[in-house]
């Protein structure tokens, strides 16, 4: 368990009134009042009991004296974190002399409950493997559990993990939870994210994202939306929690799906922080820092951020990667609680990667089409002959604001009210260079327009060049949310019961202009091509002639729900969890579209509500301290969004689940394995295709892998997952049968590391191998897309000092899988390449 290590130091004798009780209640009083951070395995104090402690003490004799025959100790670990352990001497003469060698210093109250072997603090050697960590996600009011405990399938990534692997978007960080398949090649907003399984025609509407256990938006995906597109991963994480299935679809947001948590830095007792810099192999530049401390004794902070810019890797010959994030994080000890809050500003964007043709030769990991010929266009904007220019440099991105606050407090010894609150605000646009149809040769274009074929700048084609339909496609978003989540907790003989209120008002205000086809020269930063050359012709002689289509909408829901929830402890070994949710929803919204424009009449003005039922249970068995397992049946829900009402489609997704799992959390060894079985009805739309919607059935059997090995300087994190998806019912009758489209079957990652020192210098070597197999592209399973692996490696020289150097390759083999076809057109050779290879150079220092 890596924690964040503070030493504490007691000046002087406290009055301490521990009642009587079980063991863990005891530590958690003795931590309370003394201000001190222990860390503790839960399996060592399950059924002890304490006889409490009264009286005036100093801190190191009171836990002694809590601790006396009950076969454990306190430790003190190189990195000064107070831990307690099974007592290895009966000579208590030398345990209290190891007691008092500790430097103590005045910290937060905190206890860590942690269910496996003897917690450790983190190691100096770069240790980010073990995973008996603290998760919130996945509890009533986000309360928070030890992940050896929970009765559902949870993946914790820590900051050491962003830190190494860089990842290019928040969705690439993803492909290390099981279960998850992720598209992350579209750059770093606009990622299709899929879920066991359960069906999708692009983005992720099984997918919700939240900071510090809050929401950020309420619906998981709109069209040219999807969460992870307004977040950016920096080093202000502490850690990322994903939780699939499991009591998600009770607690929250109610996703039923995939539910991804970031939680922030918090500051400690001392001020610390990093700071560093990293160039790109193809130009990028990027500056990251952030630090945190103590304001007052109850008092702390974090700030952190970058900036950062590039041509992007697939060049586009001017600045289309560019952004900066600023995130601020309070923290306020209340004694009997905590009232915490931040504020996340953001403004980042970045070329949107779309499907390229894959017969023309062009370099799959690094060609672009868009260009300086292709940057700009005046586009019809409105129904009299009103225009607009607009600058493709825009690409996809976020300009907004995330804030949120957490509060706690008890009440009393055995009722705790939380609150957690979350507001988003901001624009989500999307200008996109976009394929339409096939490339064709320039012979078969000379031949149908009968002569020589140039570009807008004059230069003549050659017989064996390629020309293609492309679209400046422009999509303005205008998203606000705002989230409350309100709970009490009591626990009571065994109980431990939770009811609360969830309530959230989003919105989404849109300006479409798409397709708008023009032809260009297809090859990297192509021009435009001669204006007498049309996308008629390129239709004409094998190609396609594109589309055009406008909307102006408004679109406003709420959300109301009402849970509850017990967590029974049965036995010392057996727990059974079980909640309830109901929900209410009611949505607005008002449609204008048009040829390429709205043109003022209104198309549709409709209201929208609703309200379901669902609910969880599961069962949690421990046999060891180190073994456990647990099963689960959940039932949940997705109500429409705006743009299913768009399409027509109305109808609430039903989500069915089953799962279970086993959980190993050893000296050598941490796994968790599960398998699942879902079934979902629910509904496909592929905007701009030429594929018809439709409504289908499915259901999908899986097995999901987890873990880390650990021996000594050699650590390895790995994740599998193996599932058959099909679809089990549709209005298109031949797709019956048919595997779910564009996820693997299977797919498998392994990320190994060596440290080792060589004087006042440590070294870590790492990397990271990712297998992907077959997927199809469409429903009807006519486009196969090929598995591939993914290989990235990089080494990190760490200097007693704090300073480091870090060189990191992504796509070392400069592989060219292919993530998905083309959504639109699946019939044409087209398909969106993973990016090629890059390797960042970083320089920093650690304070």
């Amino acid at each position: 368990m890596a924690v964040a290590a503070t030493a504490f130091i007691v000046q002087g004798e406290t009055r301490f009134d521990v009642p009587p009780g079980t063991l863990s209640d005891a530590l958690i009083d003795l931590s309370r009042q003394a201000d001190l951070r222990l860390l503790v395995s839960s399996g060592l104090v399950r059924g002890a009991n304490s006889s409490g402690l009264q009286g005036t003490f100093s801190a190191e004799e009171a836990l002694i004296a809590l601790l006396d025959d009950t076969g454990l100790e306190g430790r003190i670990t190189e990195s000064g974190v107070i831990v307690i352990t099974e007592t290895k001497t009966a000579d208590r003469e030398t345990d209290e002399m190891n007691m008092k060698k500790a430097s103590l210093t005045g910290g937060a109250s905190l206890m860590a409950l942690l269910i496996g072997t003897t917690a450790t603090a983190q190691d100096d050697n770069g240790d980010y493997g073990d995973e008996d960590v603290i998760v919130v996600i996945g509890t009533a009011g986000a309360a928070g559990t030890d992940r050896q405990d929970a009765s559902f399938a949870v993946t914790t990534i820590p900051t050491d993990s962003i830190e190494r692997f860089q990842p290019q978007s928040t969705a690439d960080l993803f492909r290390q939870i099981p279960g998850v398949w992720v598209e992350s090649s579209g750059g770093v907003a606009g990622a299709n994210i899929f879920v066991r399984g359960l069906p999708s025609g692009g983005d992720a509407p099984f997918v919700t994202l939240a900071i510090n256990g809050g929401p950020i938006y309420g619906a998981s995906t709109l069209s040219f939306f999807e969460q992870s597109s307004i977040f950016r991963t920096d080093f202000t994480i502490e850690q990322v929690e994903g939780l699939r299935g499991g009591p998600s679809s009770v607690f929250g947001a109610g996703q039923p799906g995939l539910t991804v948590n970031f939680n922030l830095k918090e500051g400690g007792d001392t001020t610390e922080g990093t700071a560093r810099y990293t160039y790109s192999d193809f130009g990028g530049h990027r500056v990251d820092g952030v630090v945190s401390g103590p304001i007052t004794d109850s008092l702390t902070y974090m700030v952190g951020g970058y900036i950062r810019g590039s041509d992007g890797l697939r060049d586009t010959e001017f600045q289309s990667e560019e952004g900066y994030q600023i995130t601020g994080h309070l923290v306020k000890d209340l004694g009997r609680g905590e009232l915490s809050g931040y504020i996340r500003a953001t403004d980042d964007h970045g070329q949107w990667v779309l499907p390229q043709a894959l017969n023309t030769g062009n370099d799959a990991g690094t060609f672009a089409q868009l260009g300086d010929a292709t940057r700009r266009r005046t586009i019809q904007v409105g129904p009299n002959g009103e225009t607009q220019e607009f600058d493709f440099a825009n690409g996809r991105g976020w300009d907004g604001v995330v804030a949120g606050s957490r509060f706690s407090y008890e009440l009393t010894d055995t009722f705790t009210v939380r609150n957690v609150l979350t507001y988003t605000n901001g624009d989500a646009d999307t200008f996109g260079f976009v394929p339409s149809g096939a490339a064709i040769p320039v012979s078969d274009l000379s031949a149908q327009i009968g002569g020589p074929v140039a570009t807008a700048g004059g230069e003549v084609l050659g017989a064996g060049d390629f020309v293609q339909t492309y679209g400046h496609w422009v999509v303005q978003k205008e998203i606000d949310a705002l989230t409350n989540d309100f709970s009490g907790n009591l626990s009571l003989g065994g109980h431990d019961i939770t009811v609360g209120a969830y309530v959230q008002d989003f919105s989404s205000d849109d300006t479409w202009f798409l397709g708008n086809p023009i032809p260009v020269h297809n090859t990297a930063n192509g021009d435009l091509l001669d204006a007498a050359i049309t996308p008629a012709d390129i239709a004409a002689a094998g190609g396609d002639a594109g589309f055009s289509f406008g909307l102006a909408s408004e679109g406003d829901a709420q959300n109301f729900a009402l849970y509850a929830a017990d967590s029974w402890q049965v036995t010392e070994a057996l727990r059974i969890d079980g909640g309830i949710r109901r929900e209410w929803f009611d949505l607005d919204y008002v449609l204008d579209t048009g040829p390429g424009y709205a043109d003022g009449t209104v198309d549709l003005d409709t209201s929208v509500d609703g309200e379901e039922w669902a609910w969880t249970l599961a069962g949690n068995y421990t046999f060891t301290p180190e073994w456990s397992a647990f099963a689960r049946y959940s039932n949940g829900f997705l109500f429409p969004h705006f743009d299913e009402i768009r399409e027509g489609a109305f109808s609430v997704d039903d989500v069915k689940q089953m799962e279970g799992g086993i959980k190993y959390s050893g000296e050598f060894l941490n796994l968790y394995a599960t398998a699942f079985y879902n079934t979902n009805d629910a509904f496909a739309s592929n905007v701009g295709s030429t594929v018809a919607n439709a409504a289908f059935e499915t259901e999908a059997l899986g097995i999901e892998i987890d873990g880390t090995v650990k021996l000594d300087a050699f650590q390895m994190r790995f994740n599998a997952t193996f599932q058959d998806a099909e679809i089990t019912a549709s209005t298109t009758a031949s797709q019956v049968g048919n595997r779910v489209q564009r996820q693997p079957e299977s797919q498998f990652r392994i990320e190994p590391s060596y440290t080792f020192g060589t004087g006042p210098v440590e070294t870590i070597v790492y990397g990271a191998a990712t297998f992907v197999g077959d997927r199809f592209g469409d429903l009807d399973n006519t486009v196969e897309l090929e598995g591939y692996e993914k290989v990235d490696a990089g080494v990190i020289f760490q200097h007693e000092s704090g300073a480091f150097v870090q060189v990191f390759a992504d796509n070392l083999t400069d592989s060219d899988g292919i993530t998905e076809g083309d959504p639109r057109n699946p019939a044409a050779p087209n398909g969106r390449p993973i990016f090629g290879r890059s390797v960042n150079f970083t320089v920093g220092v650690n304070f």
